[in-house]
C-alpha cells in the first residue's frame, strides 16, 4: 500500500524519481556539485581555491584540497560569532548545527540550512516509500522515542542546538510525518519537553494510551528504544497506575506544559486499559516480545541499527519478538548520505544506496594491511567519484554539501556491497578515527565490537549473561601501554564467577587479530589487556554526563573508544569499577 488517501504522498511516484536518479547517477552528480558550486561560489573559502567560477569535478578536485571538519572550524567560528559576509556559504547563515560530541568527547559547530531541510525529507520519503512496499502501514500513528536538545544563541546571534532540534523544529518535518505515516502519538509538549527522564515516561504513557493506533515503533537510534524498554521493566506499574486513575503521576512528570498536554490524552479513567497492560506484562518471559504485547499492530521496530548500534540489536530482537527490526538512514550531522531500499535485509546485512543528488561525493580506497583487518584503515589513493567505486572494496567517505563543507572528511569506513542501477550500495564498517592504538598496532571499533562479541558468546551467554554496554581505551600510562575494556554486565560483578570473566579477558586478548597488536603483545611491548568490569548502571551515568554537557538522548552513542582527553568519562568508568582482570592469553 503506496498511497497515502486523502494526501498528495505516492510512494510508486517517490521510487520512479530514486530510480531514475539513480540510473542516472554520473550525471546527476555533476549536476549536482555545479548547483553547489553556484550558489555558493562567492564564499570566501572557494574564492581563494582558484576555482574561477568552474564548477566541473575535474577543476573542483584539482583546486580543492580534502578537509577536515578542522580545517572548517576557523571559518564556522567567525560565522558563530556574527560574521555575516560569505565566508562558507553564498546565502547566509540561519541557524548552527551541534554534532552530539560522543564520538570524540566534544561537540562540533556544523552549518544548518534549508537545503538540508530539503535533503533529510528527500531521504525520509524515500527510504518510507521502499519500507511501506514491503511492510505497509497505513492511518496509523508511531510511538517515537526522539527527543529535542536544549538550544541557544551564539555571540552572533545565531540559534544552535542539534541537527535533529533543527529538523523537529521545521514545518517541513511535520507535513512529512503526516504523509509517511509516522506522526508521533506523543504531543511537541513531551518531544521539546526540557528534561530527558519526563519526556521518556510521557512517551510510553502516550504509546500506550494510542496502543491500537501505532504501527511502527522507532527512534534515531536502536540504544534509544532499548533504554526504552529497560525503563518500562521498572516504571510499567506506575503507568498503569496513571491509566487507572486518569492523572499523571507529579512525582514522575513537573514540568506544568508536558503535564497539561499529557493529561488531556488521558481524559479520565481507564482501569480496563490499566488491566490490560498490567495482564499482558504478566504474562511475559523475561520482557520477551514486549513491543507486539501491548502494541499489537505495529509492523516493525526503526532506527539506526549499524555501526556502534549494532551491539543492542539482540536486545532490540529480544524486545521486539516477532517483529522486523530496520535499519534507518545513512547519514550523520553533517548531512545524509543514503537511504535503505532493502529494508527486508537484517540490520547486520543492511545497505544503503546513495542519493546522488543531495550532495557530491567522493571515496578514498583503503586497503587491507592483512586479511584479518577488519576495518581496512590502512593506505590511500586519490579519491574516485560516486559510480566509480568497486564491488567489495573499501572506502573512506568524502562529501561536499549545500551546507558549506566542501570534499569533507567523514571519517567513516565503508564497504561496497553492490549497486542499484548506477549508485553504489554501501555498508557501513567502522568509524577511521575510533581507533585502539598504541605502537604499530591498529584495532577499529569493528575489531573491538568482534572481540566483544566473541568473548560473550564464549564464555557469558552458557551463564545466561549479557554485555549491557562496553567501551575501550589505550591506557598509555603505564610503562608498556596496554587496553583496557570496560564490560557492564546484566548482573552484579560479584555475582559473576571469577573464572568466567578472567576467560573473557583473556578470550578478548587473542581476539584482536590485527598483526601489529599480536606481535607487539608476544614481544612485551604491549602489556596484557585489562578487563574491568563497571557497576550496573555505569553506561547511564555516561549518558547522564553527556545530557549535562548539552548532548540530546536522539543523538547519544555509547562511545567505544574514550580518548585520553575525555577526563569526564574516563573518571566515571574509572569510579563505577567493580571488579578487574588482567590477561593470561600471551603468558
Amino acid at each position: 500500500m503506496l498511497e497515502k488517501k486523502g494526501g498528495n504522498f505516492s510512494g510508486e511516484k517517490v521510487i520512479a524519481e530514486f530510480d531514475r536518479l539513480t540510473r542516472d547517477a554520473a550525471n546527476v552528480q555533476r549536476e549536482t556539485l555545479r548547483r553547489i558550486l553556484a550558489e555558493n561560489g562567492a564564499a570566501e573559502y572557494l574564492q581563494g581555491l582558484g576555482l574561477a567560477g568552474r564548477t566541473d569535478p575535474a577543476s573542483f578536485r584539482a583546486c580543492v584540497p580534502l578537509a577536515t571538519h578542522a580545517d572548517f572550524e576557523p571559518y564556522i567560528n567567525r560565522i558563530v560569532d556574527g560574521d555575516a559576509t560569505p565566508v562558507l556559504t553564498g546565502k547566509p547563515v540561519t541557524s548552527i548545527s551541534l554534532s552530539s560530541g560522543t564520538t570524540q568527547g566534544k561537540r562540533k559547530y556544523l552549518l544548518f540550512n534549508e537545503e538540508l531541510v530539503k535533503s533529510t525529507m528527500q531521504i525520509y520519503r524515500t527510504s518510507y516509500a521502499f519500507r511501506n512496499r514491503e511492510f505497509p502501514v497505513e492511518n496509523g500513528k508511531a510511538l517515537q522515542f526522539i527527543y529535542s536538545s536544549r538550544q541557544f544563541t551564539t555571540k552572533g546571534g545565531l540559534t544552535a542546538t542539534t541537527a535533529t532540534t533543527n529538523v523537529y523544529r521545521s514545518e517541513a518535518f511535520k507535513a512529512t510525518m503526516r504523509d509517511v505515516q509516522s506522526q508521533c502519538c506523543s504531543p511537541d509538549e513531551v518531544i521539546f519537553g526540557a528534561d530527558f527522564a519526563q519526556s521518556l515516561y510521557c512517551h510510553l504513557l502516550c504509546g500506550l494510551l494510542r496502543a491500537g493506533e501505532v504501527q511502527m515503533v522507532s527512534a534515531t537510534f536502536a540504544h534509544s528504544v532499548v533504554l526504552a524498554f529497560q525503563t518500562f521493566e521498572r516504571v510499567w506499574e506506575e503507568l498503569c497506575a496513571d491509566i487507572r486513575r486518569g492523572e499523571l503521576s507529579p512525582i514522575r512528570v513537573t514540568s506544568p506544559a508536558v503535564q497539561q498536554a499529557v493529561s488531556a490524552l488521558l481524559a479520565g479513567p481507564n482501569p480496563e486499559l490499566a488491566d490490560a497492560v498490567a495482564r499482558k506484562c504478566a504474562g511475559l518471559s523475561n520482557w520477551y516480545g514486549v513491543i507486539p504485547a501491548l502494541w499489537p499492530n505495529a509492523k516493525y521496530v526503526y532506527g539506526i541499527m549499524t555501526g556502534s548500534m549494532e551491539h543492542y540489536v539482540k536486545k532490540l530482537r529480544h524486545y521486539a519478538g516477532g517483529l522486523p527490526l530496520i535499519a534507518a538512514e545513512y547519514g550523520a550531522s553533517e548531512g545524509w548520505i543514503g537511504a535503505n531500499v532493502e529494508p527486508a535485509v537484517p540490520p547486520e546485512c543492511a545497505t544503503f544506496t546513495v542519493l546522488p543528488d543531495i550532495g557530491y561525493f567522493e571515496f578514498i580506497p583503503l586497503r587491507r594491511s592483512s586479511p584479518d583487518d577488519a576495518c581496512c584503515c590502512h593506505g590511500e589513493a586519490e579519491p574516485v567519484g560516486l559510480t566509480d567505486v568497486a564491488v567489495g572494496e573499501h572506502y573512506e567517505v568524502v562529501m561536499t554539501t549545500f551546507a558549506g563543507l566542501y570534499r569533507y572528511r567523514l571519517g567513516d569506513v565503508v564497504q561496497v556491497a553492490g549497486f542499484h542501477n548506477a549508485t553504489p550500495k554501501l555498508k557501513f564498517v567502522c568509524r577511521r578515527n575510533l581507533m585502539l592504538s598504541i605502537n604499530i598496532d591498529k584495532n577499529s571499533e569493528q575489531d573491538l565490537q568482534l572481540a566483544v562479541d566473541t568473548a560473550a558468546a564464549k564464555f557469558l551467554a552458557v551463564e545466561k549473561l549479557e554485555v549491557v554496554d562496553y567501551t575501550s581505551h589505550a591506557d598509555m600510562s603505564s610503562d608498556p601501554a596496554h587496553y583496557v575494556i570496560f564490560f557492564e554486565l546484566n548482573a552484579a560483578a560479584t555475582d559473576v564467577a571469577a573464572d568466567v570473566l578472567q576467560g573473557c579477558c583473556d578470550e578478548l586478548d587473542l581476539s584482536f587479530a590485527d598483526p601489529g597488536y599480536v606481535g607487539s603483545r608476544r614481544s612485551g611491548a604491549i602489556s596484557p589487556l585489562e578487563l574491568r568490569v563497571l557497576q550496573r548502571g555505569t553506561f547511564q551515568k555516561v549518558l547522564r554526563h553527556y545530557l549535562a554537557m548539552g548532548s540530546p538522548v536522539s543523538q547519544f552513542k555509547s562511545p567505544r573508544c574514550v580518548a585520553r582527553s575525555n577526563a569526564g568519562v574516563l573518571q566515571i568508568l574509572a569510579g563505577n569499577t567493580a571488579k578487574v582482570f588482567f590477561s593470561a592469553a600471551y603468558d
